[in-house]
């Protein structure tokens, strides 16, 4: 955690009066719709400042799903490619123990010492897994990176487990070898 983060979190009890974990507490019970509200209801209500009303809120968003959750959450609905994430976390962890997976909302990085790939579940029947392969031109497979931006340089749409093959698991290993 951040040095000046922490600081904060330890100096809420005294600025504010209450520890984090209370105030977390009373906004759960609120539960505000949107971020003003809540920084409305800490100011106004509370006389909490401005930057502990922010930073209250925020690490009250924070997401107490486990990694298994958030990967649920994701193909929920969508269970049929499920089997085609399995596959592709079955190819990329054969490249090493230094290979991370992690979770989030609506996708899950592929990390080496940065991050190479991403597969995010983007529609019903489609899996869109992002690679980070300079330099490497675009192919009719091997398309831009689309919605992913500058977070991958390429993305592979993928609707058959069938299509996790030599090609891909190449790509897949030249961007974990370039993610130095």
């Amino acid at each position: 955690m951040d040095k000046a983060l922490q600081t904060m979190i330890s100096n809420m009890p005294e600025k504010t009066g209450k520890s984090l974990d209370e105030w977390k507490m009373i906004l759960k019970e609120k539960s505000f719709a949107k971020h003003g509200e809540a920084m409305k209801f800490l100011k106004g209500e509370h006389g909490v400042t401005h930057g502990f009303a922010n930073t209250i809120i925020a690490l009250s968003k924070e997401s107490k799903d486990t990694p298994d959750d958030l990967v649920t959450g994701q193909y929920k609905g969508k269970e049929n490619l499920f089997p085609i994430y399995k596959k592709l976390l079955t190819v990329v962890n054969s490249f090493g123990a230094d290979v991370i997976n992690t979770p989030k909302k609506t996708s899950v990085s592929i990390i080496k010492k940065k991050q190479f790939a991403l597969i995010k579940p983007a529609t019903k029947t489609r899996i869109d897994l992002g690679l980070k392969l300079k330099d490497v031109p675009t192919t009719d497979r091997l398309l831009d990176s689309g919605p992913f931006g500058t977070m991958c340089t390429h993305r592979i749409q993928l609707t058959s487990i069938d299509q996790i093959d030599s090609e891909l698991t190449e790509w897949l290993k030249e961007a974990y070898k370039k993610a130095e």
